[in-house]
Protein backbone atom coordinates (compact mmCIF):
# COMPACT_ATOMS: atom_id res chain seq x y z
CA UNK A 1 0.00 0.00 0.00
CA UNK A 2 1.35 3.50 -1.03
CA UNK A 3 1.85 5.62 1.38
CA UNK A 4 -0.51 9.16 1.21
CA UNK A 5 0.82 12.22 -0.74
CA UNK A 6 -0.99 15.20 -1.17
CA UNK A 7 -0.87 18.36 -3.88
CA UNK A 8 -2.37 22.04 -3.78
CA UNK A 9 -4.34 22.77 -7.22
CA UNK A 10 -3.39 26.69 -7.97
CA UNK A 11 -3.47 28.99 -10.97
CA UNK A 12 -2.98 32.14 -9.90
CA UNK A 13 -0.86 34.95 -8.17
CA UNK A 14 -1.22 38.23 -7.53
CA UNK A 15 1.90 39.60 -8.17
CA UNK A 16 5.22 37.46 -8.57
CA UNK A 17 6.02 38.03 -4.66
CA UNK A 18 2.18 36.68 -4.13
CA UNK A 19 3.17 33.66 -6.44
CA UNK A 20 6.16 32.88 -4.29
CA UNK A 21 4.10 32.62 -1.37
CA UNK A 22 2.03 30.68 -2.41
CA UNK A 23 4.27 27.96 -3.03
CA UNK A 24 5.96 28.49 -0.01
CA UNK A 25 2.89 27.84 2.08
CA UNK A 26 2.13 24.73 0.38
CA UNK A 27 5.34 23.63 1.11
CA UNK A 28 5.72 24.79 4.95
CA UNK A 29 2.51 23.49 5.04
CA UNK A 30 3.24 20.00 4.37
CA UNK A 31 2.01 19.55 1.03
CA UNK A 32 4.24 17.19 -1.81
CA UNK A 33 3.31 18.49 -4.69
CA UNK A 34 2.14 22.01 -6.18
CA UNK A 35 0.00 21.18 -9.48
CA UNK A 36 -1.28 23.69 -11.88
CA UNK A 37 -3.51 23.09 -14.98
CA UNK A 38 -2.72 24.42 -18.31
CA UNK A 39 -5.29 26.77 -20.25
CA UNK A 40 -5.80 29.61 -21.99
CA UNK A 41 -7.78 31.91 -19.20
CA UNK A 42 -6.63 34.43 -16.77
CA UNK A 43 -4.38 31.35 -14.45
CA UNK A 44 -0.92 32.17 -15.01
CA UNK A 45 1.29 30.53 -17.85
CA UNK A 46 2.03 26.67 -16.65
CA UNK A 47 5.75 25.86 -17.70
CA UNK A 48 7.11 29.77 -16.37
CA UNK A 49 5.12 29.74 -13.11
CA UNK A 50 5.92 26.29 -12.17
CA UNK A 51 9.31 27.07 -12.82
CA UNK A 52 9.24 30.03 -10.13
CA UNK A 53 7.38 28.25 -7.41
CA UNK A 54 10.33 25.54 -7.77
CA UNK A 55 12.64 28.34 -7.59
CA UNK A 56 10.66 29.45 -4.20
CA UNK A 57 10.82 26.28 -2.59
CA UNK A 58 13.35 23.50 -1.54
CA UNK A 59 11.19 20.27 -1.34
CA UNK A 60 7.80 21.03 -3.05
CA UNK A 61 7.51 19.02 -6.47
CA UNK A 62 5.52 20.92 -9.19
CA UNK A 63 3.42 19.07 -12.02
CA UNK A 64 1.64 20.08 -14.40
CA UNK A 65 -2.50 18.54 -14.19
CA UNK A 66 -2.07 18.22 -17.40
CA UNK A 67 -0.40 19.77 -20.49
CA UNK A 68 -2.68 19.50 -23.30
CA UNK A 69 -1.11 17.92 -25.73
CA UNK A 70 -2.06 19.56 -28.63
CA UNK A 71 -0.72 23.09 -28.00
CA UNK A 72 2.59 22.20 -28.02
CA UNK A 73 5.09 20.13 -30.13
CA UNK A 74 6.03 17.22 -28.47
CA UNK A 75 9.73 17.70 -29.26
CA UNK A 76 9.66 21.18 -27.64
CA UNK A 77 7.44 20.38 -24.70
CA UNK A 78 9.69 17.17 -24.00
CA UNK A 79 12.40 19.82 -23.90
CA UNK A 80 11.05 22.40 -21.51
CA UNK A 81 9.80 19.31 -19.06
CA UNK A 82 12.98 18.58 -18.89
CA UNK A 83 14.74 21.86 -18.18
CA UNK A 84 11.93 22.42 -15.37
CA UNK A 85 12.97 19.29 -14.05
CA UNK A 86 16.54 20.42 -14.20
CA UNK A 87 16.08 23.71 -12.83
CA UNK A 88 13.91 22.57 -10.04
CA UNK A 89 16.55 19.29 -9.46
CA UNK A 90 14.49 16.64 -9.86
CA UNK A 91 11.37 17.67 -8.58
CA UNK A 92 8.52 17.76 -11.63
CA UNK A 93 5.69 15.29 -12.05
CA UNK A 94 4.63 15.76 -16.21
CA UNK A 95 0.65 15.64 -16.12
CA UNK A 96 -0.46 14.94 -19.48
CA UNK A 97 -3.63 14.97 -21.46
CA UNK A 98 -5.60 14.80 -25.08
CA UNK A 99 -7.35 18.52 -24.50
CA UNK A 100 -10.67 19.11 -23.99
CA UNK A 101 -11.90 22.80 -23.86
CA UNK A 102 -12.75 24.15 -27.12
CA UNK A 103 -12.08 27.76 -25.75
CA UNK A 104 -8.56 27.29 -25.88
CA UNK A 105 -8.57 25.37 -29.27
CA UNK A 106 -10.67 28.36 -30.45
CA UNK A 107 -8.23 31.28 -29.20
CA UNK A 108 -5.24 28.91 -30.44
CA UNK A 109 -6.91 28.22 -34.16
CA UNK A 110 -6.38 24.85 -33.93
CA UNK A 111 -8.64 22.15 -35.02
CA UNK A 112 -10.79 20.55 -32.42
CA UNK A 113 -10.73 16.98 -33.40
CA UNK A 114 -12.92 14.45 -32.33
CA UNK A 115 -12.03 12.56 -29.09
CA UNK A 116 -10.29 9.74 -30.97
CA UNK A 117 -8.27 11.77 -32.97
CA UNK A 118 -7.11 13.50 -29.89
CA UNK A 119 -6.64 10.16 -28.05
CA UNK A 120 -4.38 8.98 -30.62
CA UNK A 121 -1.94 12.14 -30.78
CA UNK A 122 -1.77 11.92 -26.90
CA UNK A 123 -0.78 8.35 -27.06
CA UNK A 124 1.81 9.05 -30.27
CA UNK A 125 3.32 12.09 -28.15
CA UNK A 126 4.09 10.32 -24.37
CA UNK A 127 5.66 7.20 -26.20
CA UNK A 128 7.55 10.37 -28.16
CA UNK A 129 8.26 12.40 -25.51
CA UNK A 130 9.69 9.47 -22.79
CA UNK A 131 11.84 8.64 -25.91
CA UNK A 132 13.62 12.05 -26.36
CA UNK A 133 14.30 11.62 -22.39
CA UNK A 134 16.09 8.59 -22.49
CA UNK A 135 17.51 8.15 -25.97
CA UNK A 136 20.37 10.18 -27.51
CA UNK A 137 19.15 10.99 -30.73
CA UNK A 138 14.93 10.13 -31.26
CA UNK A 139 13.88 9.71 -35.18
CA UNK A 140 10.02 8.72 -35.62
CA UNK A 141 7.52 8.57 -37.80
CA UNK A 142 4.45 7.95 -37.12
CA UNK A 143 0.58 9.14 -37.98
CA UNK A 144 0.96 12.71 -36.02
CA UNK A 145 4.39 13.15 -35.77
CA UNK A 146 7.84 13.33 -37.71
CA UNK A 147 11.03 13.69 -36.28
CA UNK A 148 14.58 13.64 -37.74
CA UNK A 149 17.38 12.90 -35.10
CA UNK A 150 15.98 14.88 -32.20
CA UNK A 151 18.47 15.52 -29.11
CA UNK A 152 16.70 16.93 -25.93
CA UNK A 153 18.76 18.83 -23.83
CA UNK A 154 19.80 18.87 -20.70
CA UNK A 155 18.43 15.87 -19.59
CA UNK A 156 16.14 15.66 -16.97
CA UNK A 157 17.66 15.25 -13.52
CA UNK A 158 15.05 11.70 -12.38
CA UNK A 159 15.54 8.66 -14.02
CA UNK A 160 14.81 7.20 -16.28
CA UNK A 161 12.68 10.04 -16.27
CA UNK A 162 10.19 12.49 -14.28
CA UNK A 163 6.89 10.19 -13.33
CA UNK A 164 4.61 10.60 -16.12
CA UNK A 165 0.64 11.04 -15.01
CA UNK A 166 -2.50 10.84 -17.47
CA UNK A 167 -5.87 10.98 -16.02
CA UNK A 168 -9.37 10.02 -17.73
CA UNK A 169 -12.01 7.55 -16.82
CA UNK A 170 -12.58 5.66 -20.14
CA UNK A 171 -11.78 1.91 -21.00
CA UNK A 172 -8.96 3.52 -23.59
CA UNK A 173 -7.62 6.45 -21.42
CA UNK A 174 -7.42 4.11 -18.67
CA UNK A 175 -5.25 1.35 -20.99
CA UNK A 176 -3.02 3.76 -22.18
CA UNK A 177 -1.70 5.47 -18.37
CA UNK A 178 -1.70 1.99 -17.23
CA UNK A 179 0.88 0.66 -20.03
CA UNK A 180 2.71 4.06 -19.86
CA UNK A 181 2.19 6.28 -17.08
CA UNK A 182 3.76 6.57 -13.42
CA UNK A 183 0.45 8.57 -12.02
CA UNK A 184 -3.19 7.27 -12.69
CA UNK A 185 -5.78 10.18 -12.36
CA UNK A 186 -9.22 8.59 -11.91
CA UNK A 187 -11.21 11.34 -13.07
CA UNK A 188 -14.94 11.44 -14.39
CA UNK A 189 -15.18 12.71 -18.20
CA UNK A 190 -15.63 15.66 -18.92
CA UNK A 191 -17.36 17.61 -21.93
CA UNK A 192 -16.41 20.33 -23.85
CA UNK A 193 -17.63 23.13 -21.37
CA UNK A 194 -15.76 21.54 -18.16
CA UNK A 195 -18.94 20.06 -17.03
CA UNK A 196 -19.24 16.31 -15.70
CA UNK A 197 -21.98 14.03 -15.18
CA UNK A 198 -22.86 13.31 -11.45
CA UNK A 199 -23.05 9.70 -12.65
CA UNK A 200 -19.90 9.65 -13.51
CA UNK A 201 -18.39 11.20 -10.27
CA UNK A 202 -19.67 8.20 -8.21
CA UNK A 203 -17.82 5.67 -6.15
CA UNK A 204 -19.16 2.68 -8.40
CA UNK A 205 -17.95 4.49 -11.43
CA UNK A 206 -14.58 5.52 -9.87
CA UNK A 207 -14.72 1.78 -8.65
CA UNK A 208 -14.94 0.20 -12.39
CA UNK A 209 -12.13 2.53 -13.19
CA UNK A 210 -9.92 0.80 -10.75
CA UNK A 211 -11.07 -2.48 -11.66
CA UNK A 212 -9.80 -1.94 -14.81
CA UNK A 213 -6.29 -1.16 -13.94
CA UNK A 214 -6.12 -4.01 -11.79
CA UNK A 215 -5.83 -5.83 -14.50
CA UNK A 216 -2.94 -4.33 -16.04
CA UNK A 217 0.48 -5.84 -15.42
CA UNK A 218 1.82 -2.92 -14.45
CA UNK A 219 -0.90 -2.23 -11.97
CA UNK A 220 1.80 -2.43 -8.70
CA UNK A 221 3.58 0.58 -10.56
CA UNK A 222 1.01 2.76 -10.48
CA UNK A 223 0.29 5.25 -8.02
CA UNK A 224 -3.44 6.35 -8.06
CA UNK A 225 -4.82 10.49 -7.62
CA UNK A 226 -7.48 11.66 -7.42
CA UNK A 227 -8.67 15.24 -8.15
CA UNK A 228 -11.19 17.04 -5.22
CA UNK A 229 -13.54 19.20 -7.05
CA UNK A 230 -15.06 20.46 -3.99
CA UNK A 231 -13.38 20.34 0.02
CA UNK A 232 -14.75 21.66 3.13
CA UNK A 233 -13.77 21.24 7.17
CA UNK A 234 -16.61 21.12 8.90
CA UNK A 235 -17.57 20.10 12.45
CA UNK A 236 -21.37 19.81 11.01
CA UNK A 237 -20.81 16.76 8.23
CA UNK A 238 -23.92 15.29 9.02
CA UNK A 239 -26.76 18.42 8.73
CA UNK A 240 -24.76 18.91 5.79
CA UNK A 241 -25.51 15.76 4.62
CA UNK A 242 -28.93 16.50 5.64
CA UNK A 243 -29.40 19.33 3.48
CA UNK A 244 -27.65 17.57 0.18
CA UNK A 245 -30.00 14.27 0.22
CA UNK A 246 -32.88 17.10 0.94
CA UNK A 247 -31.85 19.04 -2.23
CA UNK A 248 -30.78 15.76 -4.40
CA UNK A 249 -33.09 12.86 -2.42
CA UNK A 250 -31.57 9.20 -3.58
CA UNK A 251 -28.93 10.68 -5.52
CA UNK A 252 -27.22 11.23 -2.16
CA UNK A 253 -26.47 7.71 -1.39
CA UNK A 254 -23.97 7.34 -4.82
CA UNK A 255 -22.48 10.65 -4.17
CA UNK A 256 -21.14 10.88 -0.79
CA UNK A 257 -18.70 8.30 -0.93
CA UNK A 258 -17.30 9.61 -4.11
CA UNK A 259 -13.65 10.78 -4.22
CA UNK A 260 -14.24 13.56 -5.23
CA UNK A 261 -15.56 16.07 -2.41
CA UNK A 262 -14.38 15.67 0.77
CA UNK A 263 -16.71 17.12 3.63
CA UNK A 264 -16.17 16.64 7.33
CA UNK A 265 -14.42 17.10 10.44
CA UNK A 266 -11.24 16.08 10.57
CA UNK A 267 -11.14 13.21 12.43
CA UNK A 268 -13.78 11.56 9.60
CA UNK A 269 -11.39 12.80 7.10
CA UNK A 270 -9.09 11.24 7.34
CA UNK A 271 -11.07 8.18 8.38
CA UNK A 272 -12.84 8.30 5.12
CA UNK A 273 -9.33 9.07 3.36
CA UNK A 274 -7.66 5.91 4.90
CA UNK A 275 -10.86 3.94 4.19
CA UNK A 276 -10.50 4.72 0.12
CA UNK A 277 -7.22 3.75 0.38
CA UNK A 278 -7.84 0.34 1.12
CA UNK A 279 -10.88 0.24 -0.86
CA UNK A 280 -9.24 1.61 -4.18
CA UNK A 281 -5.98 2.42 -3.31
CA UNK A 282 -6.25 5.83 -4.03
CA UNK A 283 -2.98 7.50 -2.10
CA UNK A 284 -2.60 10.89 -3.91
CA UNK A 285 -4.64 13.26 -3.11
CA UNK A 286 -4.90 16.88 -5.11
CA UNK A 287 -7.51 19.49 -3.19
CA UNK A 288 -8.50 23.33 -4.05
CA UNK A 289 -5.81 25.36 -3.19
CA UNK A 290 -8.38 27.35 -1.88
CA UNK A 291 -9.33 24.43 1.18
CA UNK A 292 -4.99 24.23 1.54
CA UNK A 293 -5.00 25.58 5.05
CA UNK A 294 -8.46 24.41 5.77
CA UNK A 295 -6.86 20.66 5.33
CA UNK A 296 -3.37 20.78 6.41
CA UNK A 297 -3.96 18.82 9.92
CA UNK A 298 -5.54 16.21 7.45
CA UNK A 299 -2.33 16.65 5.39
CA UNK A 300 0.09 16.48 8.43
CA UNK A 301 -1.75 13.19 9.94
CA UNK A 302 -1.68 11.25 6.91
CA UNK A 303 1.21 12.24 4.99
CA UNK A 304 3.73 9.50 4.14
CA UNK A 305 1.77 7.02 6.10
Amino acid sequence: MRPFRFAAMVERGRSATHWSEVARRAEALGYDTLLMPDHITDQLALIPALTAAAGATTTLRVGSFVFANDYRNPVLLAREAATLDFLSGGRFEFGIGAGWKTSDYDQLGIPYDPPKTRVDRMEEAVVLIKRLWTEEHVSHQGAHYRVHDATVLPRPIQRPHPPVMIGGGGPRILRIAAREAQIVSLLPPVDARGRRHIRSMTLASVSEGVARLRRAERFAELELNVIVTDAQVTDARQPLLAAVAAHLKSAVTAIVATPFFLYGSRASLVEDLLERRARLGISYIALPGGAMRAFAPVVAELRGK
